[in-house]
């Protein structure tokens, strides 16, 4: 594998990473604001 193909699979790999956290995040965030209303 040559370094330029190896490199383009690792910043794709990142980029999914990247969305997934971003993801999980707005998750946490959505159920940090519920938890905190008053009913």
């Amino acid at each position: 594998m040559t370094e330029a193909k190896r490199l383009r699979t690792l910043e794709e790999e990142n980029a999914k990473l990247k969305k997934l956290l971003a993801e999980a995040m707005l998750d946490i965030a959505v159920l940090k604001d519920i938890s905190t209303r008053k009913w």
